[in-house]
Parts: structure tokens; C-alpha cells; sequence
């Protein structure tokens, strides 16, 4: 009988050893992983085509400045009737009404007293029409509209908007280059992938087509759509 605690205490140092090892050995291969990256890019056409025309119009007299800035405004609109361009699609965005007299620090000898900016608004989903019309903005300037570019750029600005039609294919395509990624690393070590243990999605990109200096996303119809995926794969 006095041989039990004796056994007992064995026993139970045996267990703890073999419980001590196998914890040490979950220790060391839970440090054993990869991290890789799989790019997804797709080239998209933009969907949408916002331009902004803005014209100035001056007068000496308000009813001057209103009939030079609906003389402007009728010769944007017969433009881009010719380019076909629904009316529907245009609609006023700004106006403003500025008294050089009534503004410190302007010349009050001047005789373009009144002056009016107004912005009109082409929203389209035919990129190629706007497009078009776009190469043809000097017909305006050479029928006496004057165009500013005082709020921002003249130009359309394209956007994609269809970004959630494709994420899923996208998604899944990055995270297939990261298990090939994975698989190749594995081999070259020799050694198995294991099970995943972490994944990261990553942000999706719109970018320019052609990435150069200068060259802005917006200013492009055609564009590239970009994800990279973050997975994490133990080594067996």
C-alpha cells in the first residue's frame, strides 16, 4: 500500500511531461506559417461621365450680363444637341451674380460691372459621346463662350460605378494567386501547407490605365481595378 502514492506521483509526473511536450511542440509549430499576397487586377470601362461647363458672362448693366450669359447658355446647349447629348442629361449646377462695385478691392472704373458664373452639368452614361464631344469643346470658345476653369477642371471626369458586380470574381482571384503563392513556398521549403490560419481582403483600387505622372484616374474612361490579398498558411 505504501507503494500507491508512490505509483500515483509517477503517473502524474509522467502525464505532465507528456502534456509539457506536447504544448512546446504546438508552441514551435504555430510559429511555423507563410505570408503571401495575390494581386487580382482587371481592366474596366468607366460607366459614368460627369462634365462641368462653366461660363463667364460680363456686362455693364445686369440685363447685359443676363442676355451675354443666356447667349452662352443656348450655344452650349445647340453644341451638345449636335453631338446628341439629351437635354435631360444637362442641368444647372451654379450661378453666380457678382457686382465689381459692390466688392472691395475691385476696379470701380471698370465697365464690365456685372458678372455671371454659371456652371451647367452634363451627367451621361455614353462615355463614348462625351468622348467625343469633349474633342470638340473648341467650337464653344470659338463661338464666343467663355469657358473657366475657376472651380476645378473643364474636362469630363469618368467614373466606374459597377465596383460590387465584380468584387466577388476579384476576390477569389487574388486569393487563388496567394494558395499558389503559399504552394510554391512550401514546396521550395519542403514542406506541406497547412490549414489557412489568418486572411486580410485587402482595399480595392481604381487606378488610371496608363499609371504615368500627371495622368489622374478621373481623367481616364478605361481603368484599372486593383486587390490585394493578405493570407496566412501554416507549414506542416
Amino acid at each position: 500500500m505504501k507503494l500507491l502514492p508512490t505509483i500515483i506521483l509517477a503517473t502524474a509526473l509522467v502525464v505532465s511531461a507528456c502534456l509539457i511536450m506536447e504544448g512546446l511542440t504546438d508552441l514551435r509549430t504555430g510559429d511555423r506559417y507563410v505570408t503571401v499576397k495575390g494581386v487580382a487586377e482587371r481592366e474596366v470601362q468607366a460607366d459614368l461621365a460627369l462634365w462641368p461647363l462653366r461660363f463667364v458672362a460680363t456686362g455693364s448693366s445686369l440685363a447685359e450680363a443676363q442676355a451675354s450669359a443666356r447667349a452662352s447658355r443656348d450655344a452650349i446647349m445647340a453644341f451638345l444637341k449636335l453631338q446628341a447629348i439629351a437635354t435631360d442629361s444637362v442641368e444647372l449646377q451654379r450661378l453666380d451674380v457678382a457686382d465689381s462695385q459692390a466688392t472691395p478691392y475691385q476696379n470701380a472704373t471698370s465697365q464690365q460691372r456685372f458678372i455671371i458664373r454659371q456652371t451647367l452639368m452634363v451627367r451621361s452614361e455614353d462615355i463614348a459621346r462625351i468622348q467625343q464631344a469633349a474633342q470638340g469643346i473648341s467650337e464653344l470658345v470659338d463661338s464666343g463662350v467663355a469657358l473657366s476653369a475657376e472651380y476645378g477642371a473643364s474636362g469630363p471626369t469618368y467614373l466606374f460605378k459597377s465596383l460590387n458586380r465584380i468584387k466577388p470574381a476579384m476576390i477569389a482571384e487574388a486569393t487563388t494567386a496567394a494558395r499558389e503563392a503559399a504552394q510554391q513556398f512550401a514546396q521550395d521549403a519542403d514542406t506541406s501547407l497547412g490549414r489557412l490560419r489568418r486572411a486580410n481582403q485587402g482595399v480595392f483600387q481604381i487606378l488610371p490605365r496608363d499609371q504615368a505622372p500627371g495622368v489622374l484616374e478621373g481623367q481616364q474612361p478605361v481603368k484599372t481595378v486593383r486587390v490585394v490579398a493578405t493570407v496566412e498558411y501554416y507549414l506542416d
